[in-house]
C-alpha cells in the first residue's frame, strides 16, 4: 500500500509562550483508507474515502467535526497537517504523524525517513497533567501543587498516545512512541523499546530494543540483555535479531543475527570480538571477528569459563515461547 501522501487532525498542546509540545491525532487517513479513527467518523458522520480528496476544502469539514466532539484546553489547538511524501521531517507535527505510523504498524521500523526528528521534538517535562515546557513546571506549582513529572524527554510513552492491540506492556514508561509491536509482543518490567524498532512477530522482550532494532518472530531477549543501536557511537550497522532467537540475561548483541540464533547469558558480542568457530565435534575450524558471522542462522555463541575465549557451535536446540504468556487477547 502506498502510504503517502497523508492528511491528519489531531489537538496541539502549547506552552504559554505558544510552542507546540505534542500533537493527539485523531484522524490520519491517505486515499486508500482510513488509517486512524478515534472519535468514530467512519459510522456517525458517513465520512467516504472516495469523497475525501485530502488537498481539498473537506478539510474544513473535517476539523469542524473534530470540533463538536472535543473539549479542547485554552492551551490546546486544533492541528491538520498535509504530509505529501517521505522528506526529512521539519515540524513536531511531521515528527509525531511518523511516529503515529510506526506505532500504529502501518509501517516498518527502518522503512521512513527520519532525519531532523530530534530538532523537530522539543524536550518536554511530561506531567500527571500533560506535557509542560520543562522552563514552566516550577512557575505551575502554585496552581497545580501536585504536579508530578514522569520524565523530561523529547519521546513520549507509546501508551499515552497508542496502545496497539495484542500487546502486554509491564511498564509503559519504558516503551517510546514510534515503537512498532506485532501482536503476541510480552515486555516485562525490564523492558525496553525506543522509537523506530520494535518486534516483527511475537516476542518475550525482558531486554533493551534499542534504536532501528528489529527482532523477529518467537524470538526472546533475557532480563537486562542489549542490543547495540546507531544513534551514537559510531555504529552504522543496524543489529537485529532473526527468528526463534534467544538473547540471555545480561548478555549484548552488537552484530545482525539470523534466524534460531542463542547468546549465552552474561556475553556481550561486539562486531570485533574475536570468536573461535567450532564444528559439532567441538574441534576449532577457524578464528573470525563476530561481524563475519553476520545474519548467519543456527548459532551458539557461549563464553569458554576456563579459557575466557568466545566461542560459536551450531546451535541444536529450539527457543520456544511460552504460549500462555504471549495470549494477549
Amino acid at each position: 500500500m502506498k502510504i503517502f501522501p497523508l492528511l491528519a487532525i489531531g489537538v496541539s498542546t502549547e506552552s504559554t509562550k505558544g510552542r507546540p509540545l505534542d500533537v493527539r491525532y485523531h484522524l490520519i487517513l491517505n486515499n486508500e483508507k482510513i488509517i486512524l479513527d478515534n472519535l468514530g467518523f467512519n459510522d456517525s458522520d458517513q465520512v467516504q474515502l472516495d469523497e475525501i480528496n485530502i488537498h481539498s476544502e473537506h478539510q474544513e469539514t473535517l476539523t469542524g467535526l473534530l470540533s463538536d466532539r472535543l473539549t479542547l484546553q485554552d492551551n490546546q489547538k486544533i492541528v491538520i497537517q498535509n504530509l505529501e511524501k517521505d522528506i526529512p521531517i521539519s515540524s513536531i507535527y511531521d515528527a509525531y504523524l511518523k511516529l503515529y505510523l510506526l506505532s500504529l504498524r502501518e509501517v516498518k521500523p527502518n522503512s521512513l525517513n527520519l532525519d531532523g526528528i530530534f530538532n523537530a521534538l522539543p524536550n518536554i517535562a511530561w506531567t500527571n497533567i500533560g506535557p509542560v515546557d520543562p522552563n514552566e513546571v516550577e512557575g505551575m506549582r502554585a496552581e497545580h501543587q501536585n504536579i508530578i513529572v514522569k520524565s523530561v524527554d523529547k519521546f513520549p510513552c507509546m501508551t499515552d498516545y497508542v496502545i496497539p492491540s495484542g500487546v502486554r506492556i509491564a511498564d509503559g514508561s519504558r516503551v517510546r512512541l514510534g515503537a512498532y509491536l506485532s501482536e503476541g509482543t510480552t515486555v516485562m518490567h525490564e523492558g525496553f523499546i525506543n522509537f523506530n524498532a520494535g518486534t516483527l512477530g511475537s516476542a518475550m522482550i525482558e531486554g533493551r530494543i534499542s534504536a532501528g532494532v528489529i527482532v523477529g518472530k518467537n524470538s526472546d531477549l533475557g532480563g537486562g540483555c542489549s542490543t547495540m543501536g546507531t544513534l551514537s557511537g559510531g555504529n552504522n550497522v543496524k543489529i537485529s535479531v532473526g527468528e526463534d532467537c534467544l538473547l540471555g540475561a545480561n548478555s549484548g548483541l552488537g552484530i545482525p543475527l539470523g534466524d534460531r540464533c542463542i547468546v549465552e547469558a552474561g556475553l556481550y558480542l561486539t562486531a570485533g570480538s574475536k570468536v573461535e568457530r567450532k564444528d559439532k565435534e567441538g574441534k576449532v575450524i577457524e578464528t573470525v571477528k563476530a561481524s563475519e558471522l553476520s545474519n548467519h542462522s543456527d548459532l551458539l555463541f557461549i563464553r569458554n569459563s576456563i579459557t575466557g575465549s568466545i566461542e560459536c557451535r551450531p546451535n541444536i536446540k529450539s527457543v520456544e515461547l511460552n504460549e500462555t504468556l504471549h495470549s494477549n487477547d
